[in-house]
């Protein structure tokens, strides 16, 4: 029974790797429906993107005594966010997609919403559902994703412990500041 060889032999490679060059990162090899991860990918951007400006609104509306560490904890899940949101968008370009920044349905496109919340308490409400919501999205995109892209399933995995840590900071803040 012969058996397959563990690595494509070297010339092989060599000359897949010159076909089709303008196509980047993405190599015969890919496994990945492209427009499916891209649409996907471009949804979890919407999602980054309305929470950075969710986070950024309850930055700069809390008010009160207990203002101070939950506006620092506001600031440090939006630019963590837009973090998400920059890692996201490059691996678009990375697909050959492009990224959708544009305001015109980025609510439409984004998993969660965009709600104000008028106390403190609303506000951490609001942002741990959201983050709920992303969490369950973004672990069914990492399923769907499988190994036909272990690129773009990594970046998500990292993207959704970093979600996991702040739905644990938000619950941490709700039982500080009251439910």
């Amino acid at each position: 029974m012969p058996t397959k060889p563990f690595l494509t032999d070297i010339k092989t490679l060599r000359e897949r790797a010159r076909r089709h060059i303008e196509q980047g990162a993405v190599t015969a090899g890919y496994q990945g429906d492209r427009e499916t991860v891209v649409k996907l990918l471009n949804e979890a951007l919407a999602t980054e993107i309305v929470c950075v400006l969710r986070y950024k609104r309850h930055f700069y509306m809390v008010s009160g005594i207990n203002a101070e560490g939950a506006a620092a904890e506001f600031l440090q899940h939006a630019n963590e966010e837009q973090q998400h949101a920059d890692q996201i968008a490059q691996r678009i370009v990375q697909l050959g997609g492009e990224p959708d920044f544009s305001p015109g349905g980025l609510v439409t496109r984004s998993h969660s919403e965009y709600v104000e919340g008028g106390s403190l308490v609303e506000m951490i409400q609001e942002d741990l559902v959201a983050e709920r919501i992303a969490i369950d999205s973004y672990r069914e995109m990492i399923t769907y994703l499988g190994t036909n892209d272990p690129t773009t399933r990594r970046l998500m995995e990292g993207i959704l412990a970093m979600e996991e840590e702040h739905a644990d900071d938000l619950v941490s803040l709700l039982q500080e500041f009251g439910s």
